[in-house]
């Protein structure tokens, strides 16, 4: 059976990480594409880590001829090193929402389908119109701003606190698109930046990624592999930052925090700079236009930590969540 999704850059992953052997964790499962491509290219056993409770029951269409080398866990890659319960030769994490979580419209992350307003990964945490529908007008400005780069943030949050309560997507599609101009063709629709802050929001995606890198550090054996494609220019900084400071590239400092001495280097970086999508994989899937693939080498010095600010992880001012 062909899976459902066409997983981004697979095969320069492959490339870059090969041979590909032992035990590997994939930490965003999603529809399953990286882990097949990595029992198919010779790890032993698969670790799929997934917050959606729905992607086990997807699984099980196609998932036998793979036998007891796929094992899949409902958690979240934040607590990676213990859901796997043993060190790890890789870790694979795909960033973002997923084509399946965006192709149903009753999950709520989609502007160009209208359901019920909700945005939620997995687990017990607030919706998107809890969030909307409660929040200060401030805060819910300062998520568009900081977790979407949305420059016209305040007029948009103001439009969402007029319209209250919110409780489906095309509502504050349209609300979103109310306050700002008609894209010329080829520009991205007015709501994506909205949509992708309020997602990150309701999932903690920036705290969980912070986490979840550290976790890798922890679960990887010397020489395991860490790859994490990245779909936006905040993501991939946490992980470029993440990966230059637990390496010894990591002294340079910014504005974020002081300059740092790496004595003990958690990683070691095999390629200069991110690795995107060549042209094949272009014109067979879009979706890959903002993919970039960054990898690191563990080492076999003790897993260290990071502080979140030296990775200009955006966060709320003065707010607990983010």
């Amino acid at each position: 059976m062909t899976a459902p999704h066409i997983p981004v850059l697979l095969a320069p992953l492959l490339r870059a990480v090969a041979p590909v052997t032992g035990t590997w964790l994939d930490g965003t499962f999603g529809a399953g594409g990286y882990a097949r491509g990595l029992l198919e290219a010779g790890a032993d056993l698969v670790i799929g880590v997934d917050r959606d409770p729905a992607v086990v029951a997807m699984a099980d269409a196609w998932r036998a001829p793979y036998g007891d080398r796929l094992r899949l866990v409902e958690g979240t890659f934040s607590d990676m090193d213990r859901l796997a319960g043993q060190m790890l030769d890789g870790v694979v994490l795909d960033l973002g929402v997923s084509s399946m979580q965006l192709d149903q419209a009753d999950r709520g992350f989609s502007f160009m389908r209208d359901g019920p307003l909700d945005m939620r990964m997995g687990g017990d945490v607030p919706s998107a119109a809890d969030l909307l529908n409660t929040a200060d007008e401030e805060v819910i400005a300062d998520v568009l701003y900081h977790y979407g780069e949305e420059r016209a943030s305040r007029r948009i949050a103001k439009a969402i606190v007029a319209a209250r309560p919110l409780t489906r997507t095309a509502q504050l599609a349209e609300i979103v698109s109310g306050c700002l101009p008609r894209p010329k063709p080829g520009q991205s629709h007015p709501a994506t930046r909205s949509f992708q802050a309020i997602r990150i929001w309701v999932n903690d995606e920036f705290g969980q990624l912070v986490a979840g890198l550290s976790a890798a550090e922890r679960a990887l054996k010397p020489g395991g592999q860490l790859a994490v494609v990245s779909f936006h220019s905040l993501e991939d900084r946490i992980v470029k930052r993440f990966m230059q400071a637990r390496s010894d590239q990591g002294g340079g400092g910014n504005r974020y925090a002081p300059v740092q001495d790496v004595l003990q280097p958690g990683f070691t970086l095999p390629f200069r700079r991110a690795i995107g999508p060549d042209p094949d994989e272009l014109s067979g899937n879009p979706r890959a236009r903002s993919a970039l693939l960054r990898v690191g080498i563990r080492t076999e010095a003790p897993a260290g930590t990071v502080d979140a600010r030296a990775l200009a992880m955006p966060r709320l001012p003065g707010k607990e969540r983010g």
